[in-house]
């Protein structure tokens, strides 16, 4: 019997996730600054926006693009773990229509409180992850935390034509997301020891898939702008696209893709914390017409999402175009618009 089977590594870490990231208040507060960065020119995304990862004009019409990302344990299995932990931390790379190249491993264990041999998986677990990203886990570093910490930095690189940014949307541009929305219910669930068997490997399932789709994507001209949907939930990262173009968005709630299993626990009322900080920063910026579930969409629209889908802003002529690459690659559930952007209003996104 695997002496490392029955540790739970979600035990041992507050947050699960994307959950894990700074409230969104907080982490303005923390970002502020009186001071002046370089001005460098060939920095064409840095972080004076809320993009996914930073890129840099190397000069022969190619641009580098870097970002790192980590988290603690949203699953208990430590090779799962792994995999999750790294398919996210690429995801960046994928969102900005990059392709990956290499990856470094960002590792904080409690080495007095779980055995090296598990850590061991976790990096097996990334390597998996990375051989399927076609890059090498080329080294990274560690050191000894009180909770069990995983991520990756990755470089990739984007012909600059290519390279998609979130501020760029166009009002009229309809929205597509690659990924049903939903698994940090499901996460709360696997942790509270509730979730059934079928529930949990559509989690894990869907936590490692890459967002490879991305790097076709940004080849398209008519998409014009794209982001990943992870710990701020589908309505903090639309905020976040919405208000760096100057625009609002019109949501169609019943158009939203949602995990199996998700609604069946939002009965059983577990939500996961990150739920409530994500849905107190933006419940100001959002509106509900009649008809929608307010208290449904109050759970599923601010849920934090790990690894989740591509968040797309797509020109309407060019929605023939992106639909049959998504198809042509798998994702024919996820053609359908989920709705568009318009003209500023007096609310950020509107669900209707």
């Amino acid at each position: 019997m695997d002496s490392l089977a029955g540790i739970k590594l979600t035990s041992f870490s507050r947050g699960a996730g994307c959950g894990c990231k700074i409230a969104p208040a907080v982490l303005q507060e923390i970002l502020k600054t009186e001071f002046t960065a370089v001005d460098d020119p060939k920095l064409l995304v840095g972080n004076s926006t809320n993009d996914d990862a930073a890129a840099y004009d190397m000069g022969d019409g190619m641009a580098m693009i870097a970002t790192t990302d980590f988290f603690m344990p949203i699953v208990d299995d430590a090779f799962d773990f792994g995999r999750i932990a790294a398919a996210n931390a690429i995801s960046d790379v994928y969102a900005m229509g990059g392709k990956p190249l290499l990856a470094l491993a960002i590792l904080g264990w409690p080495v007095e409180k779980l055995p090296p041999a598990l850590a061991q998986k976790v990096l097996e677990g990334a390597r998996t992850v990375c051989a399927e990203a076609g890059i090498p886990l080329a080294g990274g570093h560690s050191i000894d935390t009180t909770e069990p910490v995983f991520g990756l930095s990755v470089n990739g690189m984007c012909s600059n034509a290519h390279l998609k940014r979130n501020n760029t949307a166009r009002a009229g541009d309809l929205l597509l997301l690659t990924k049903p929305i939903g698994v940090g219910i499901l996460a709360t669930a696997q942790k509270r020891g509730v979730i059934s068997p079928e529930h949990q490997n559509a989690l894990v399932a869907q936590l490692c898939k890459l967002n490879k789709i991305g790097e076709e994507l940004g080849k398209i001209h008519g998409v014009t702008a794209m982001t990943d949907v992870t710990g701020f939930g589908i309505a903090g990262h639309l905020i976040e696209m919405a208000d760096g173009a100057d625009l609002s968005a019109r949501l169609v709630y019943a158009n939203l893709p949602v995990i199996e299993g998700a609604r069946e626990y939002l009965a059983q009322r577990i939500v996961p914390d990150a739920t409530y900080r994500n849905w107190n920063a933006y419940a100001s910026k959002i509106s509900f017409e009649t008809g929608v579930d307010v208290m449904e969409g109050f759970c599923l629209l601010p849920d934090p999402q790990t690894n989740g889908g591509l968040l797309i802003a797509v020109d309407p002529l060019a929605l023939s175009e992106v639909s049959n690459v998504l198809s042509t690659h798998g994702y024919d559930a996820f053609t359908r618009p989920i709705g568009k952007f318009e003209e500023r209003g007096d609310k950020v996104i509107r669900v209707v």
